[in-house]
């Protein structure tokens, strides 16, 4: 398996399965809402919401709910705290009793990307990184099958990787890609990229047999996403069609229930659902949360004022363009001209509207479009850059501008790895957190050019995070799902939950880096700067080729 294959596998943990028709939103009444989710998450059991929605049960939902039901008439629905603890110790079981550990059979000790990197200290912490998978493998146990209704787990038959801490479950096909796998997750989807992680597999393994097998649930994706997630947007005189994040489904999400319960508080009644919607789409984005969504609301500051679907987000679009192109590849592959002209088409379509809609000439990015203001929002994230990443572009000069945008935008000076944004709100997904996807998409992204110059600034900027990672590692000995590059690098804060460990695609990323560049990259502490131009460096990284 490729190092890259291997890194988008990790990063949604997901399995294909047969197409079917996208599920009802959950029903559940102890993982998706009800009286019996309001009191527990409320009374805070657990320091994280996320504890209580992922305990499997000790017996039939039906019978929880009717001993809860006796106890809520007990005490006039106002249960003491130490009642409740009581009773989910007694009809729960704690998290990740469902699951057993799993070694991948493709697994290898000494994996043959090793060989390429040259620093001794960075080789001995690639070995140590490489064993992590064996940690995060996991599978299910045969009685979430025989009893899936004890379970918010969703049964797969195959194993796979979670990404760690807190987040020990996978993510599976629906019709759509669910925010993960746990029955109370149904209600919104992942980014899309579930086409591109195919291409990886046909790629590397040539079975175009479970390509023809499969195709239909790649199809089955992009078609969720044009029915339910697009919006029209005019510039120019002309009508345009790009998509959104957007969930239509109220109440607060289970897994951070009376963070959400209290957040609404803080707003008008009549604003709760809509707030809870917006949150959802922010979930749903990934970006859980960040800047991007709050600006143009009231309070920018404030998680209160999330406007997430009045946003035309550049990566899912970028994502979605890609998949557009791969799919057209696809069906050529398998003979299905029709098809294949079908989505070339859409890709022309999008690329034409993200042009006129999300490109700005004069900055040498693309940026979100604010649905409600009619314009783009000129903040600088990463998520600016993701079409070169996705290679959806057609003027192949428009990477080197996206270098001059970075050095404008004064990125290039810090030297932990690339912001997440530069605006210090207090979530997660802004200043000073750095992700490790997001470097991806700015590094890989800027290599695709013919500049040395450019493919200078990708080497340097892997550099700068990989030597952060083992910063912290040499540190710690663990990787995280996020860092602090603001203070020499440190792990991740903010947001709803404490930094996580693991981390399926922290250790992706680094991986896919010490592939790439392992005969380059050392793991000393003095980190460069790309504010100057070396000659040198320059000359020898004309060299690469991606």
């Amino acid at each position: 398996m490729t190092r890259e294959l291997l890194y988008l596998l990790l990063l949604l943990g997901l399995g294909l399965r047969s197409q079917e028709a996208l599920p009802p939103p959950c029903e559940s009444q102890i993982y998706c809402h009800g009286e019996l989710l309001h009191q527990v998450q409320m009374a805070k059991l657990y320091q994280d919401d996320k504890q209580f929605v992922d305990m499997p049960l000790t017996t039939s939902p039906e019978e929880v709910l009717q001993r809860f039901s006796e106890l809520a008439m007990a005490y006039n629905h106002s249960i003491p705290r130490e009642q409740l603890q009581e009773f989910v110790q007694s009809y729960f079981q704690p998290v990740g009793q469902e699951l057993q550990s799993w070694i991948p059979e493709d697994w290898k000790d000494s994996p043959q990307f090793l060989q390429k990197i040259s620093d001794a200290k960075l080789h001995a912490w690639a070995e140590q990184l490489h064993q992590i998978w064996k940690k995060l493998g996991k599978k299910m146990k045969p009685e979430l099958l025989t009893h899936p209704e004890r379970f918010s787990l969703i049964y797969s038959e195959h194993p796979f990787i979670v990404p760690g801490g807190r987040f020990v479950e996978f993510y599976y096909c629906y019709g759509h890609i669910p925010n993960g796998g746990r029955v109370y997750y149904l209600q919104r989807s992942q980014p899309p990229l579930l086409t591109l992680m195919m291409e990886l597999y046909v790629t590397h393994t040539q079975d175009v047999s479970f390509l023809q097998e499969n195709i239909g649930t790649l199809a089955s994706e992009l078609d969720f996403w044009a029915v339910n997630r697009t919006v029209s947007v005019s510039s120019g005189g002309q009508n345009y069609a790009l998509n959104r994040y957007y969930v239509p489904y109220g109440g607060p999400r289970p897994e951070s229930y009376s963070k959400d319960e209290e957040l609404a508080n803080t707003v008008p009644e009549g604003d709760r659902e809509t707030l809870w919607t917006e949150l959802k789409a922010g979930a749903e984005s990934g970006w859980d949360f960040s800047s991007r969504w709050l600006v143009g609301g009231p309070n920018p500051d404030l998680l209160s004022s999330i406007r997430t679907s009045k946003m035309v987000p550049v990566d899912l679009n970028a994502f979605l363009c890609q998949a557009e192109e791969l799919m057209s590849n696809f069906y050529s592959r398998l003979g299905n001209d029709t098809q294949a002209t079908k989505y070339r088409n859409l890709r022309s379509q999008r690329l034409a509207a993200m042009e006129a809609v999300l490109w700005d000439e004069q900055k040498g990015a693309w940026f979100d479009y604010d649905l409600e203001k009619g314009k783009k929002n000129l903040e600088f994230y990463p998520s600016n850059l993701t079409p070169l990443w996705a290679g959806c572009f057609s003027d192949p000069s428009v990477i080197d501008k996206a270098l001059k945008y970075l050095e404008d935008s004064q990125i290039l000076t810090y030297q932990n790895g690339i912001p997440t944004s530069l605006r210090n709100t207090g979530q997660q997904w802004d200043f000073p957190n750095a992700w490790a996807p997001l470097q991806d998409l700015v590094i890989r992204g800027l290599a695709k050019s013919a500049s040395p110059r450019t493919q200078e600034v990708a080497f340097q900027l892997a550099q700068n995070w990989i030597r952060t990672n083992f910063k912290v590692y040499s540190q710690t000995s663990a990787m995280y799902e996020k860092y602090d590059m603001s203070n020499g690098g440190h792990p991740g804060g903010g947001g709803e939950y404490g930094v996580q460990e693991g981390f399926g695609w922290t250790n992706g990323v680094a991986l896919v880096l010490l592939d790439r560049y392992g005969d380059q990259l050392t793991s000393g502490t003095q980190l460069a700067s790309l504010g100057l131009h070396s000659l040198v460096a320059t000359l020898l990284v004309s060299l690469l080729l991606w």
